[in-house]
């Protein structure tokens, strides 16, 4: 299975084209009007954090940058190989710290030795769905009160420590009509997302709408062929998260 995963990503990086996705899609699901270009300078430390979307079974024994294994088989795999190749004289890092299952305080506790022990200069951030997901597995209601609390603590020590780190922040994403997930899904999230866009734009951070892109792509497929359960990407669903990744950096 990985094998095969990992033979469909190498055609579709190597393409340099995602087939599936058209200019009118490009243009309203991955730019987000005023939210900033993120650039690409010599010897930056770029590191994906999050939860099982970014994690894809990276090899935590692996501690090295710009390592297949270590990357994971999912969209950080994706976007690094391509960018490693499109800035190749640059000498960039890449590194995926995400753990699967983490929530925003599970992030945040490891955040020291996952992250800033790495002195980044760039973190790329999605998480959020777990905040949502495993308080209503447990009956209970979300709190985004306390994700925007928490994720703005996180940004705003991280700057402290790291003066000239730029932030690209995700948005939490559900895709209904897959698994478990319906269309409750989605008012569910909205503050979870406006937090995470709202924090963005205070923190001069680039913002990815993870659940606008999404939803453009289901115009060309069904929910199924991005997401296998509504909210892990499927090979197709990494490719799109990836282009999206990519096309945040300058």
């Amino acid at each position: 299975m990985t094998g095969h995963r990992r033979k469909f990503i190498r055609d579709i990086t190597m393409g340099g084209v995602l087939p599936c996705i058209t200019p009118g899609m490009i243009h309203n699901g991955f730019v987000i009007k005023g939210s900033p270009k993120v650039p690409l300078y010599e010897d930056d430390v770029v590191v994906f954090q999050g939860d099982s979307i970014t994690d894809m079974g990276r090899d935590r024994s692996i501690t090295s940058p710009n390592n297949n294994q270590g990357l994971g088989i999912g969209y950080v795999f994706i976007a690094a190989s391509e960018l490693l190749q499109k800035f190749a004289q640059k000498s960039l890092s890449f590194y995926n710290r995400a753990e699967s299952g983490n929530t925003i305080s599970q992030m945040v506790h490891r955040w020291e030795k996952d992250c800033l022990a790495l002195k980044p200069t760039v973190i790329s951030i999605l998480i959020g769905i777990n905040d949502y997901w495993i308080k209503i597995a447990n009956g209970q209601k979300g709190d985004p009160a306390a994700y925007r609390d928490e994720l703005k603590m996180l940004l705003s020590n991280t700057r402290k420590m790291y003066p000239r780190v730029r932030f690209i922040i995700g948005e939490p994403y559900a895709i209904p009509g897959v698994g478990k997930v319906d269309t409750s899904w989605l008012s569910g999230l909205q503050d979870y997302q406006q937090a995470a866009r709202e924090l963005a734009e205070s923190f001069q951070a680039a913002f990815i709408p993870y659940q606008d892109i999404y939803h453009h792509a289901l115009k060309q497929a069904p929910p199924s062929y991005w997401t296998a359960d509504g909210v892990h990407p499927s090979v197709s669903g990494d490719a799109l998260m990836a282009a999206s990744v990519k096309n945040v950096f300058s």
